[in-house]
């Protein structure tokens, strides 16, 4: 059985998304292949996006940056973990390597967590790193403020350019000429129909609904009964909420609610939240219109927004305005842009037919 290994950052939900989607699609184009995932994201979100064999190892694969919320980060609790995590310890790469080759796992693909790149090395095998942007990149808009910073965005440098092959997904942060492939947005894919999608969320065909996601991140929406100034209009919220009752146009979905989410996005008619790669990706594949948060100081934010504004319908909305309600007077502006209809190549289709091609040494592997 060909097995591949995957090393996935646990920061938000985004990057195991795309995972995900590359995982999914490279099932599809290569017979009984087999995911070996490390990561802290939980099962739940493997179980609801694969369908081919897999299994999770538990594993601290990554920093990123600690949160505070959706939109901020705390720095201080960021170095003091990453001084936890480099230098890799070698015992640490040498038993991670060891269970790779255990498993007999004959490439790892990393999703910008760098321990993958280590492990890859130790354990003789070949080492993709995907990304549209690294935590090198993230990380130099911090450094004036937080200078322990440099050393260990330094370490990622060396490690992120030790890997074998490099693939980089737009919209990307930094485009690197000795890249290996560059790729369209990969994103999941929906399953399901609108009309199915609409029933399971009890919202009529008729009827127009957004939905409002903060990429998987807790954010206390603190504007949820004025949402029933649009009695005609439905709006779908995943995630973990406080709130104990909501107007009856607004639906608020536990993040394990069953239903797929890029089905949701799908059959919307448009979607607000945070800029975040997996949302984008997902948006810009359904066509639906997208009311963005920038992320202040975020790299990657400002590549994401331009990426809108030019190949997607949307518009900026600002934090504050999205946390005090003041949005809610565009709701009408955003549901009045047309959705695009032309089909579009997911990138996760292209890296597949990559991976159906990779070669260890001078053979190909052998699916």
């Amino acid at each position: 059985m060909p097995t591949l290994a995957y090393f996935i950052t646990p920061h938000g939900f985004g990057h195991a998304a795309r995972a995900c989607a590359v995982m999914a699609a490279a099932q599809r184009h290569i017979p009984d292949l087999r995911w070996e995932i490390f990561t802290r994201t939980p099962e739940w979100f493997f179980a609801e996006s694969l369908t081919g064999p897999y299994a999770l190892h538990p594993t601290d694969t990554d920093v990123g940056l600690v949160q505070v919320d959706a939109l901020r980060a705390d720095l201080s609790a960021t170095v003091e973990r990453l001084a936890g995590l480099l230098p890799f310890a070698p015992e640490r790469v040498d038993g991670l390597a060891s269970q790779v080759n255990a498993l007999g796992c004959q490439a790892l693909l990393c999703d910008i967590a760098p321990l993958g790149i280590a492990v890859a090395q130790a354990a003789g095998i070949p080492s993709v790193l995907l990304e549209n942007f690294t935590w090198v990149d993230i990380y130099g808009e911090y450094i004036l403020e937080c200078p322990a910073l440099r050393p260990y965005s330094e370490q990622m440098a060396d490690w992120f350019a030790a890997a074998d092959y490099h693939i980089q997904t737009e919209p990307v942060c930094n485009p690197s000429a000795n890249a290996t492939l560059t790729v369209p947005p990969v994103s999941r894919a929906p399953r399901a129909g609108r009309s199915a999608v609409r029933g399971l969320l009890s919202i009529p065909d008729g009827s127009p609904f957004l939905l409002i996601t903060m990429g998987g991140v807790d954010f206390q929406h603190s504007y949820l009964d004025r949402l029933a100034h649009f009695p005609d209009v439905h709006f779908v919220l995943p995630g973990n909420h406080t709130a104990t009752d909501a107007p009856p146009n607004v639906h608020l979905l536990s993040p394990q609610s069953g239903i797929f989410h890029p089905d949701i996005v799908a059959a919307s008619d448009g979607v607000v939240g945070k800029i975040g790669y997996s949302t984008l990706a997902e948006v810009y594949a359904a066509g639906v219109p997208y009311g963005y948060v920038p992320r202040p100081r975020f790299r990657e934010s400002d590549v994401l927004s331009a990426f809108v504004e030019r190949e997607m319908a949307g518009f900026a909305i600002d934090a504050d305005d999205l946390s005090d309600g003041r949005w809610i007077e565009r709701i009408p502006d955003l549901l009045a842009l047309p959705r695009r209809g032309e089909e579009r190549r997911n990138g996760a289709e292209v890296i597949a037919e990559f991976l159906k091609g990779l070669e260890i040494g001078s053979n190909p592997i052998p699916y």
